[in-house]
C-alpha cells in the first residue's frame, strides 16, 4: 500500500489581529509539532480578502522554510497571474537551490477578482486565465529543462533566458483544477492533481473526468499524484470537533472539511484514499489551537499506514 503522507497548510490569512505579535511563535510550534509526521507545509497565495490579514505567499513560505529545514514547503496553489512566468521560473529555482531541494510548486489560474482590481492586475475571463497558466507552465518547464529558453506565447514570452542555477531536484509541479479545460492541462503537464474542499460525491465525479482527460492526451493517470487540500478538525469528541469547526469548517459536498473524531477522520479520509488520494494537505481550524493536529499526528496518520491497530 502507498504510504499516506500529508502537508500543514499553514494560516495565512485572516490573521486575528490580537494574536499577529505571537504568530511566528505560534506557527513555529505547530511546524515543531508535525516534524517526522507531515512531509510539508503551505502557505496560500492570496493578496487581500477586505481589510484582514494577509501574507504575501513567496515570500511568507521562504522564511518559514529557511526556519524548518526537515520539510519540504509549497503553495495552494500559486496564483500565475500576480508574477512573470520567467520570473516565477527564477524564483523557484533559487528557492530549490537554497532549500536544498525542498520547494514543490503549486499553481493555478487565479480567481478571486476583489484582489486583481485592488493590486492593479487585469481580470480576465476564465478561458483566458487558463490559456495563460498553460503558457506560464511552458514556460517555467523550459527554464528549468533548457540550457537558455525563448518563447513566443499570445499572453507572455521569453528570449534566450537563462535560470541558473536550475533546480536540481526540479520540484514536483502540482495544478489545482476542477474544470475541464484544467483537467486536461493537468494531465498534459502536471506531476500533481490537486482538489481542495472537496466532497466525497463530486470526487469521485472529477476522478471520471480527469482520467478521460489523460486518456485524451495519452497520459497515464497513474503517473500524477493525486492531492486533497482543505479543512480538517480533530478532536477527541464529534461535539467537540464541530464546536472548534464553527461556520467557517462545513462537511457539505460543497465546501467540505474533515471534521469529527480520529476515527470519523480516518473513515472520511479512506473514501478519498479509495480514489487514488495519497497526500492530504490539512487547514486545521482553531489555530494557534493544536488539537487536530496533535491528534492527526498521533491517532490518524499511524492508522491510515497501519502502523497501529485500526481505531
Amino acid at each position: 500500500m502507498t504510504q499516506v503522507q500529508f502537508g500543514f497548510t499553514m494560516p495565512a490569512d485572516q490573521l486575528d489581529k490580537a494574536r499577529q505579535r505571537t504568530y511566528v511563535d505560534d506557527l513555529n510550534r505547530a511546524l515543531t509539532l508535525i516534524n517526522g509526521h507531515f512531509d510539508s507545509a503551505w502557505f496560500i497565495d492570496h493578496l487581500q480578502f477586505g481589510d484582514t490579514g494577509v501574507l504575501e505567499g513567496f515570500t511568507a513560505l521562504s522564511y518559514i522554510a529557511a526556519l524548518h529545514p526537515p520539510l519540504k514547503f509549497g503553495h495552494t496553489v500559486l496564483c500565475q497571474s500576480f508574477r512573470n512566468p520567467a520570473l516565477l521560473a527564477k524564483m523557484g529555482a533559487t528557492l530549490q537551490f537554497l532549500s536544498g531541494g525542498r520547494f514543490l510548486l503549486g499553481l493555478g489560474a487565479g480567481w478571486h477578482e476583489e484582489e486583481y482590481h485592488a493590486y492593479g492586475y487585469d481580470f480576465p475571463p476564465a478561458g483566458v486565465r487558463v490559456q495563460q497558466l498553460e503558457e506560464t507552465l511552458q514556460i517555467i518547464k523550459a527554464m528549468w529543462a533548457e540550457k537558455q529558453a525563448s518563447f513566443e506565447g499570445t499572453y507572455y514570452r521569453v528570449t534566450e533566458a537563462y535560470c541558473e542555477p536550475k533546480p536540481d531536484p526540479l520540484p514536483p509541479i502540482m495544478v489545482g483544477a476542477f474544470g475541464p479545460k484544467m483537467l486536461r492541462l493537468t494531465a498534459k503537464y502536471a506531476d500533481g492533481w490537486n482538489v481542495s474542499s472537496t466532497g466525497i460525491h463530486p470526487y469521485r465525479h472529477l476522478v471520471a473526468e480527469f482520467e478521460r482527460a489523460c486518456a485524451e492526451v495519452g497520459r497515464d493517470p497513474a503517473t500524477v499524484r493525486r492531492s486533497w487540500c482543505g479543512g480538517c478538525i480533530c478532536a477527541p469528541t464529534q461535539a467537540q470537533a464541530e464546536q472548534l469547526a464553527g461556520e467557517r469548517y462545513r462537511m457539505d459536498d460543497d465546501d467540505f472539511s474533515f471534521v469529527g473524531t480520529p476515527k470519523r477522520v480516518v473513515e472520511q479520509m479512506r473514501a478519498f484514499i479509495d480514489l487514488g488520494v495519497d497526500y492530504f494537505m490539512v487547514d486545521c481550524g482553531g489555530f494557534p489551537n493544536l488539537t487536530t493536529l496533535e491528534l492527526l499526528v498521533s491517532e490518524v496518520i499511524p492508522v491510515l499506514n497501519h502502523r497501529v491497530a485500526t481505531i
